[in-house]
């Protein structure tokens, strides 16, 4: 008869792992059976290939959003029983509950993604054994009984041991014959399970490794008293729904294996555990140094400050605090605390990338190129190696010039992979802008899900160019407003998809044609501007974005005098930066004089700064705009500003017009020596009662310049009134040869043909 054996483990746990890969050596086991999806069976000849971290993705074929993933990092104890097998040429096979029955379940896609990589589905199983022992948790007393210990002999029978009293204190569940009610998940779980473990005694394996949660394996004793019997498994099982699911291989990362990325039945620290794997064969002493040796290295790529010395004394440290709890060699939190005392002098900043960067690591797996995937995501992989942009777990910054061919290609791919959901890049700000009129910064970073995305997204094409044009002729009639299909305009134009632009663009003009909301038309006017900035550097063809922009400018012109009309003092301040944010846009576009949409905004500025019915605030503006543009000279401005804070007008709308005028800019007071005077003869013949009124709206006004401009207005107050205007600057007779030798150089540099 087969012998079996039971190897109750903790998922990721490398002192787990090690006891088990020599338990493996010893009994020589024939077949290997791990508690992981049965739809996995087919990829499993991919082992020797894989580099760890990977993961078991399964997904449903018919709702891809309807995933699982069943992660394994170079310490996991399954995985080193893979690798094993794989080793030794012995027969492998996983045994979980098929995915095609829990993605079928209600509710279960959720609740399995947490399930399948922890050691149980309660909270914390082995806290009423860690409580006993004095530990604060349970995972605190398996990591220094089990994980960290160098002797572990007989561990197996002692987790056995642990797990029957653990499972026989527990109140009456539903693994009996008869189960009350649904049945729960870890009963179909291991009534399957045992199924399995029968079926290869059947089919004669000489020796049967089963390695499985440690919490499973009281379960999965056939022979012990009270196991339900396989005609009990075969009724539980009966009638389990089903649903068709796919599964493959996917990269993994540290990151995502810890608690901290959301994934809620990992490891808190990943880096750690596999330190402790590397090291397996040291003593405590020399495991403790190590540790603290690659803390030194990484404070000193900082340029922080870490001698020898801190090392002797950090070392001393965590052995004298180990000793005092009791522990044969320092552990995580010894270290930690070491660390934070002797190297770190206290600074909890130092702390944290230490963590981020050790503890839990950066590690990301491999995939070899004949592991089943989307036909996009195999084109994506052949794009990421044509362009060299490498996956990868660690952050990284790309500076793109868009003036060079390669980097165009890359801002190209991007921003496509932007439009299918997968943020692989995010535009970094430099200076003002996230982008220049030839120059893009990205921060990369590849995250797991990403291949989920992929899978999600082939439903749109085969290639990420088809996928994301179809993605945004998808999108268009489900977007609110007119501002997210101006974005979709842009989105698509820097992308490079002309079909997605078309029928963006189009969607637009049938929503603009009938929408009177002046807002939302002047909200969708700079996405739609941004493709005269830069287009052509980025080689786009404007031509049909032109023709909707000036749609949207001479409606947005025709409402805007109306619209300006019975708000209050919020709603002015919303149309005011929209009004700004157009005019901004408008200046990107050259146009000949006379051209219909500028001249007609300009003529909405003109009615409005003239109008009586407008809020002050936007009357004020459209003046200060005008002025800018030289539509008005400085003595209508005059004018219009002693109009406006004559002594009979009220002070409040007096303040909300200054406010307009200025705009956030102290240009105009500082240097219009007609300006100045006005607004001082203002503020002197307010009586009281208005002064109090209008102090709060005027240090609104005043506090939006710079800490400069408050500076030089200090010190044309303190001149005095009458004091002379600043004079301009004698004109400099510049040789016009000279002048012209730097003409090349800045025409490369802005991205202006000659």
């Amino acid at each position: 008869m087969s012998e079996l054996r039971l190897f109750g483990i903790r998922h990721h746990g490398p002192g787990c792992a090690r006891s088990l890969r020599a338990a493996f050596d010893a009994w020589a086991p024939t077949r290997v059976l791990v508690e992981g999806p049965p739809e996995a069976d087919a990829l499993l000849h991919h082992v020797p290939a894989l580099v760890p971290p990977v993961a078991v993705l399964s997904h449903a074929a018919d709702e891809p959003r309807r995933a699982v993933y069943n992660p394994f990092a170079r310490f996991s104890p399954e995985w080193q029983a893979l690798a094993w097998a794989a080793e030794h040429g012995v027969a492998l096979q996983f045994i979980d509950l098929p995915q095609a029955h829990r993605l079928a379940l209600p509710d279960e896609a959720e609740a399995a993604d947490q399930d399948d990589a922890g050691d149980t589905p309660r909270a914390d199983p082995l806290g009423a054994l860690a409580q006993a022992a004095g530990f604060e948790d349970g995972e605190a007393w398996w990591n220094q009984q089990v994980e960290e210990r160098e002797d572990a002999a007989g561990l197996f029978d002692a987790i056995a041991e642990a797990m029957v009293a653990l499972r026989g204190a527990e109140p009456a569940s539903n693994d009996s014959a008869e189960p009350a009610g649904a049945p729960t998940i870890d009963a179909l779980r291991e009534a399957h399970m045992r199924q399995c473990l029968r079926a290869a005694r059947r089919e004669g394996a000489e020796r049967i490794a089963v390695v499985c949660g440690a919490w499973h394996l009281p379960a999965l004793q056939l022979d012990a008293p009270g196991t339900p019997t396989a005609k009990a498994d075969t009724a539980l099982l009966k009638g389990c729904p089903k649903r068709k699911v796919s599964a493959t291989w996917v990269p993994w990362t540290y990151r995502h294996l810890a608690r901290a990325s959301g994934y809620g039945a990992g490891v808190r620290s990943p880096g750690w555990y596999e330190h402790l794997w590397v090291t397996g064969g040291a003593q405590g002493r020399e495991r403790a140094a190590g540790w603290l040796a690659r803390v030194a290295t990484l404070m000193r790529e900082r340029d922080l400050d870490c001698s020898s010395g801190h090392l002797i004394e950090a070392t001393r440290l965590a052995e004298s605090l180990a000793a005092m709890r009791g522990r044969a060699a320092p552990g995580l939190d010894e270290l930690t605390e070491a660390t934070r005392a002797v190297l770190t002098m206290g600074d909890d900043t130092v702390l944290a990338f230490v963590r981020d960067a050790l503890v839990v690591g950066d590690r990301l797996g491999e995939v070899p190129p004949d592991v089943p995937t989307v036909p996009l995501q195999r084109d994506l992989e052949s794009q990421q190696k044509t362009l060299r942009l490498k996956p990868e777990a660690l952050q990284k910054t790309l500076d793109l010039d868009l003036r060079q061919p390669g980097d165009l290609a890359r801002s190209r791919l991007l921003h496509r992979l932007a439009l299918l959901g997968v943020a692989w890049g995010q535009l970094a700000k430099v200076g003002r802008s996230a982008r220049g009129s030839f120059h893009e910064v990205w921060q990369l970073q590849w995250q797991p899900e990403f291949a989920l995305r992929l899978i999600e997204a082939s439903r749109w094409g085969q290639t990420v160019e088809h996928a994301a044009t179809a993605c945004v002729a998808e999108r268009c009639p489900t977007l609110p407003g007119l501002p997210e299909l101006s974005k979709c305009v842009d989105d698509a134009l820097l992308a490079d998809l002309p079909d997605a632009v078309q029928a963006a663009t189009y969607a637009l003009q049938d929503r603009a044609a009938l929408s009177g909301d002046v807002p939302q038309l002047l909200a969708a006017l700079p996405a739609l501007a941004n493709v005269f900035r830069y287009g052509n550097v980025r080689q786009t063809d404007a031509t049909l974005v032109a023709a909707v922009l000036d749609g949207l400018v001479l409606r947005a012109a025709i409402g805007l005098p109306l619209a300006a009309q019975a708000l209050d003092d919020d709603a002015a301040g919303a149309l005011r930066e929209h009004v700004l944010a157009a005019h901004a846009a408008l200046r990107l576009r050259s146009t000949p004089e006379g051209h219909a949409p500028q001249a007609a905004w300009q003529q909405a500025l003109q009615q409005l700064a003239d109008s009586t019915l407008a809020h002050p605030l936007l009357q004020g503006l459209a003046l200060r705009l005008l002025l800018d543009d030289g539509l008005r000279d400085n003595s209508a401005a005059a004018l219009a500003m002693s109009l406006h804070l004559s002594a009979g007008s009220d002070a409040a709308a007096a303040a909300a017009w200054l406010d307009g005028f200025l705009n956030r800019n102290a240009t105009l007071l500082l240097h219009d020596a007609t300006v100045w005077p006005l607004l001082d003869a203002w503020l002197a013949g307010l009586g009281e009662e208005h002064f109090i009124r209008v102090l709060p709206l005027l240090r609104r006004t005043f506090s939006a310049f710079g800490p400069g401009e408050r500076r030089d207005l200090a010190a044309r107050a303190r001149q005095g009134v009458q004091a002379a205007a600043p004079t301009a600057a004698a004109a400099v007779d510049w040789p016009a040869d000279k002048a012209a030798l730097p003409l090349p150089w800045l025409r490369r540099w802005l991205g202006v043909p000659a």
